[in-house]
């Protein structure tokens, strides 16, 4: 099992896999009426628009650390699994990617209370516009916008506290002495 989470970690075809299913099954939500092989399509095309966005964040992460996307990944389980590596020059990289992570995390906390009350409006007008038309799935729509916003904070607070976490362990690693 540890193979298989480490390989979707760090292979993009992996994650192909994973992003493949669920556009392909929206397109089919969004559009019942068409034809099965444009879902498979417009499935394909969400995919690789997905993937390239998910390329550009690794490599940007990976320059502004200067190391490898690979290395990045290993590390980020690192991170999650809230292991301090052994090796100056790991732990070197370590600090330089726990620092980026806190820097966007940072960043994007200024944008997020802008989001939330957008996604509340988007939210709010699902609920008036089912109850106009008597639509359950737009309460459907609005209860999975509330779940969404909260999964994304809970998500951000824990990023936040393994990266603290993480920050607070290279820092007494730093400070032992060296044998």
């Amino acid at each position: 099992m540890h193979g298989l989470k480490r390989w979707f970690e760090r292979s993009l075809f992996a994650q192909a896999l994973l992003l493949f299913p669920p556009g392909v099954g929206i397109t089919a939500l969004f559009r019942p009426d068409a034809h099965p092989v444009r879902w498979l399509i417009q499935g394909v095309i969400y995919t690789g628009a997905a993937l390239a966005c998910l390329t550009f964040q690794r490599r940007r992460v990976s320059r502004a650390v200067g190391s490898d996307p690979h290395v990045v990944a290993d590390l980020n389980g690192k991170i999650r699994h809230r292991e301090v590596p052994g090796d100056p020059g790991e732990r070197a990289t370590m600090r330089r990617l726990v620092a980026e992570y806190e820097r966007q995390l940072e960043r994007s906390e200024r944008w997020l209370p802008y989001w939330l009350g957008a996604m509340g409006l988007v939210a709010v007008a699902a609920l008036v516009l089912g109850t106009a038309t008597g639509s359950p799935a737009s309460f459907l729509f609005a209860v999975g916008v509330g779940a969404f916003c909260c999964w994304l904070h809970w998500t951000r607070r824990r990023s936040k506290e393994r990266c603290r976490f993480m920050r607070s362990a290279l820092q007494e690693r730093k400070n032992e002495p060296v044998g």
